[in-house]
This record gives C-alpha cells, sequence and structure tokens, in this order.
C-alpha cells in the first residue's frame, strides 16, 4: 500500500486572491469545490496525476495562528528566466523577503500573505519538474523524515545525509519533496501536504499503516470531516484524504 502526495494546502484568509497568485504565478487556472476553497491546478489536469502536485487555498478564520514549516521551491531553465519570473510574481504582489540567507544564487520571496517560497537558479536536476521544482520541509533529521515519508508514499530516495534529503514519485515525474535540517524548527507560512490513497485503497487502513511508522493523530479543529489529520515523526501536519 501507499498513498500519493495530491496537493499542497495554503491556508489563507482569503482564499480567492491567493489562488489566482498562485495560478498566475505558475500559469496554472483555478476551480473552486465549495466557499472558502479554490483549487490551483495546470489547465486541462486530469487529477490526481504524479505529474504535477496542486494546490489548494483554504480560508480560515486567522490564517496567523498556523505556522507550518513547508514552502514551494520553483524552478527556472536560465538565468533570464529566474529573473523575469521574479519581476512578474513582484508584479502579483509578492515581496523579497530576508531570511539570513546571505548571498544566496536563488531568491526568497512572501506570497501576499506572507508565505515564504524560493525562486531558484536553473539546475538540471529540476529540468523536466515543472514549474514546482520541489516542496521542501524544514527539519531536525532529514533521514528520518525520508524514511517515514518514502515509506508513506512509495516514492524513490534520490539523495539522503545528514542535511538534506530528497524523494520523487516512483515514476520519476512530477515535483520532488525534500527535507532540509534546519535545528531551530524554522516555520515558514500556512503549507502542508495532503495525501490520498490509490482508487480501492481503504483509508482507515492507510491511516493504521501510517500510525505503524510512526504518526499521530492531530487536532486541528477539524471537526466531522472525511479526511483524517496526522503528524509525522516531527510534528508535522497532514491529511490523508478519501480515496478516488
Amino acid at each position: 500500500m501507499a498513498l500519493r502526495l495530491v496537493q499542497v494546502n495554503f491556508k489563507a484568509g482569503d482564499d480567492s486572491a491567493l489562488g489566482r497568485f498562485w495560478a498566475d504565478a505558475l500559469g496554472w487556472g483555478v476551480s473552486s469545490e465549495g466557499p472558502g476553497v479554490t483549487n490551483v491546478e495546470p489547465v486541462g489536469f486530469d487529477w490526481p496525476d504524479p505529474s504535477a502536485v496542486c494546490i489548494d487555498v483554504v480560508k480560515v478564520a486567522d490564517p496567523e495562528t498556523v505556522n507550518y514549516r513547508a514552502h514551494l521551491d520553483l524552478a527556472t531553465t536560465s538565468e533570464a528566466h529566474q529573473e523575469e519570473l521574479v519581476a512578474r510574481l513582484r508584479d502579483l504582489g509578492a515581496t523579497p523577503a530576508d531570511i539570513g540567507q546571505g548571498d544566496v544564487p536563488w531568491t526568497v520571496m512572501a506570497d501576499p500573505e506572507g508565505n515564504l517560497f524560493c525562486v531558484l537558479e536553473p539546475r538540471p536536476i529540476y529540468r523536466d519538474t515543472g514549474p514546482i521544482a520541489a516542496v521542501m520541509v524544514s527539519c531536525s533529521d532529514p533521514r528520518a523524515m525520508a524514511r517515514f515519508w518514502g515509506e508513506a508514499m512509495g516514492w524513490t530516495l534520490h539523495r539522503a545525509t545528514d542535511n538534506h534529503a530528497r524523494l520523487r514519485s516512483s515514476e520519476g515525474v512530477g515535483p520532488y519533496l525534500e527535507f532540509l535540517r534546519t535545528p531551530d524548527g524554522a516555520a515558514c507560512g500556512r503549507v502542508h501536504l495532503d495525501l490520498k490513497p490509490y482508487p480501492g485503497d481503504d483509508q482507515g487502513a492507510e491511516v493504521a499503516r501510517l500510525r505503524a511508522l510512526g504518526a499521530t493523530e492531530a487536532d486541528l479543529g477539524q471537526g466531522d470531516v472525511p479526511w483524517v489529520c496526522l503528524a509525522d515523526t516531527e510534528g508535522n501536519e497532514f491529511c490523508v484524504l478519501t480515496p478516488g
């Protein structure tokens, strides 16, 4: 058994505005499954598909109370493309962010609601990921996190050191899921991961399997909902959706 990483979930004060920002940033489209939810995905995308990790923007009453340790890294194909993308993102409402990164080749930015993300310099490893190069998670132990998430999703391990680990879909498509050692547990914004069982698999059995791997129940004030909220081995919250 395994799960699919189908989307990153943003909590927002204005889901429509933030969803439009990310759609314009990525060149994707928007839709909505109901009030307070804006879905951002490639135009014509047959969801779910491992070639893309989509974005789900959900309105919450007080976004300032949400603080997760995941952020997006955006891919570029050349230095000119990186410069053009940074300029376009600023026109869309993003702002430069200083988190003490110093003189680095990538650009750290914040979206209109303050969520950090990076516009990477061109790197060959991300040449075929699409606009999202990686979902990056800050953690204390990248090796342990890679083990947990690799077993949770059946993804392939591409790199594992004490400071950095990298996973990708076993089909070799779509963004990477990466873990970066940050001992202070730095939070980046309001982004967490949503996983989905394969059609015909049992949500309850998958949740039990994740608990056996070290996941714990998480109470986010979600109430009576069809998805299950859990936390990984370092306390990062994520959701297991219903199969389909």
